[in-house]
C-alpha cells in the first residue's frame, strides 16, 4: 500500500507530493507501503467509534479510508496536505453512510412486514410474529441475497427475469436464493426453539 514519506514538516504534517507506490518496505513484498501510519489509523478508528460504528465494523471503515488514499494515488493526485485530517473526514463520512444503510435496511424490513398482512388464523399474533421474524431475517442477509429474495418472493419475478434484470447468470440467482433461504430457515427455527 502507499505511504507518505515519514519525514515530517512543520506541525507534524507530511510533506506535500504524490504518493509513490515504489517506496514500499522490505516487509511488504508488493513494494507498496500502508498509506496510514499507526497514529493515523488510530485516529480513523477513534472517529469511526465515536461515530457509532460497531467494533466489528471498524476494520471495514479503516480499509475504506486506505482504499480512498490508494485511489487518489492511482489517479495521479497528490496526497492530501494533512493525511490525518483528510482520513478523519473520510472516516466520518463512512460512519454516516454506515448508519444511513442500517436505517434503510430497518425501513425495508418494516415495509416488508407491513406488506404481508396477517392471514386469518386462530392466533393472529403468531402470524405477525412470523412476519416480523422474516423481515428481521431479511435485514440480516447480505445485500445480494436479500435482493434476490425480495425480487423472487415479494415481487414474484421468475429466476430468469431476476438474472436478466441484475445482469447475472441464472445459476448465481439460484445459488443466492438457496443460501438465503437456508439462512432464513435456520434463523426462524432458532427463534422457535428459544
Amino acid at each position: 500500500m502507499l505511504r507518505r514519506s515519514t519525514r515530517r514538516g512543520p506541525r507534524g504534517r507530511a510533506p506535500a507530493g504524490p504518493l509513490d507506490p515504489a517506496r514500499g518496505t522490505a516487509a511488504d513484498p508488493h513494494g507498496i507501503a500502508d498509506p496510514l501510519d499507526a497514529a493515523q489509523e488510530g485516529r480513523v478508528r477513534a472517529v469511526l467509534s465515536l461515530g457509532g460504528v460497531p467494533h466489528g465494523e471498524l476494520q471495514d471503515g479503516v480499509q475504506h479510508v486506505r482504499l480512498r488514499l490508494l485511489e487518489r494515488a492511482a489517479r495521479g493526485q497528490e496526497a492530501p496536505r494533512e493525511v490525518s485530517a483528510w482520513a478523519a473526514v473520510v472516516a466520518s463520512n463512512w460512519a454516516m453512510d454506515y448508519h444511513r444503510a442500517r436505517r434503510r435496511q430497518e425501513r425495508l424490513g418494516e415495509r416488508l412486514a407491513a406488506l404481508h398482512p396477517a392471514e386469518p388464523q386462530e392466533d393472529g399474533a403468531e402470524s405477525r410474529v412470523l412476519s416480523l421474524a422474516v423481515a428481521q431475517g431479511l435485514d440480516e442477509l447480505p445485500d445480494s441475497q436479500r435482493q434476490v429474495v425480495v425480487l423472487r418472493f415479494y415481487a414474484d419475478l421468475p429466476v430468469r427475469d431476476i438474472a436478466d434484470e441484475l445482469g447475472i447468470p441464472e445459476g448465481t440467482v439460484k445459488s443466492r436464493l438457496h443460501a438465503a433461504v437456508r439462512v432464513l430457515r435456520t434463523r426462524l427455527h432458532e427463534g422457535e426453539v428459544r
